[in-house]
């Protein structure tokens, strides 16, 4: 399924839970900034959006009015040239009642499911796949998040076991977000993918200033790619990134040398849609 000459998928994240225009000015925190982002971002060559929103005071958010408002104003400037992906990321406030709650209120296109915010223990397996049935059954596109080659493990395990459905399930190897200084380096997707024990559509996010050098790493391999202001806020040289486009730019310029053409909305979609 995942090939190396084949369409990369180019996603980004350009705010995340946590950083604030503080942390950078370009950092888009409205809907409209948020939209003026991902237009950039979508002429750039980025084919899929990850997006969070925020309240009124700029805290993370799981308000599904204020995620229909933001994906309004994108769709407003962009059409369907993005699949836009939705998060439930727990961020230290939200349990997972509440994280179902927002999908099934929602129904977005796509959404972004952490094994480990929503099936921490044997209890809670049962809601889970009642939920992760449901997302499949509606139609809508989940990526599992993986920190690690042992939760991926756990994730195959929760699949054998019919917790998670036995389909073909786009993942999400986060490379970084437990290191020293959250920085990453691409050996670490070595045991993802040695652990990876079925065909499934993957992509690589990577935190600190080796997010490009992963992204690179995981395109060769016949991977998909996420950057963005979320994990990092550097160019693959260090210095200061512009914009989220800037990171979308590189990984385009990077699809370019290895020879593979870029994912469209519409290709994205097709490339991650569940399949048996």
């Amino acid at each position: 399924m995942n090939d190396d000459t084949g369409p990369l998928i180019i996603a980004v994240a350009p705010n995340g839970a946590y950083k604030s225009p503080a942390d950078h000015p370009a950092l888009p925190v409205s809907a409209q900034q948020i939209a003026h982002t991902a237009a950039a971002c979508a002429n750039e060559g980025a084919s899929m959006l990850h997006l969070h929103v925020r309240d009124a005071n700029g805290a993370h958010s799981l308000d599904a009015d204020t995620y229909r408002h933001a994906i309004d104003a994108v769709r407003n400037a962009l059409g369907d040239r993005l699949l836009i992906q939705v998060t439930t990321e727990a961020a230290g406030k939200f349990l997972a009642p509440a994280q179902m709650a927002l999908v099934r209120e929602l129904r977005p296109d796509c959404v972004s499911l952490a094994i480990r915010e929503l099936v921490p223990d044997a209890a809670s397996e049962s809601a889970a796949a009642e939920f992760f049935a449901w997302v499949c059954e509606a139609g809508i596109i989940p990526q599992f998040i993986l920190y690690s080659a042992a939760e991926l493990r756990r994730y195959q395990t929760l699949r054998e076991g019919g917790v998670i459905p036995a389909l073909a399930l786009p993942l999400l190897f986060v490379l970084g977000r437990y290191s020293a200084g959250q920085t990453s380096d691409p050996r670490a997707l070595l045991p993802f993918l040695d652990e990876l024990s079925h065909e499934a559509p993957w992509m690589v996010c990577a935190f600190g200033a080796g997010e490009h050098r992963c992204a690179a790493t995981a395109a060769a391999l016949g991977g998909h790619v996420r950057v963005g202001f979320e994990n990092n806020l550097a160019l693959k040289d260090g210095s200061p990134a512009g914009s989220n486009a800037d990171l979308v730019m590189q990984v385009r310029e990077l699809a370019a040398a290895l020879g593979r053409p870029l994912a469209d909305g519409a290709t994205a979609r097709t490339l991650l849609r569940p399949t048996a």
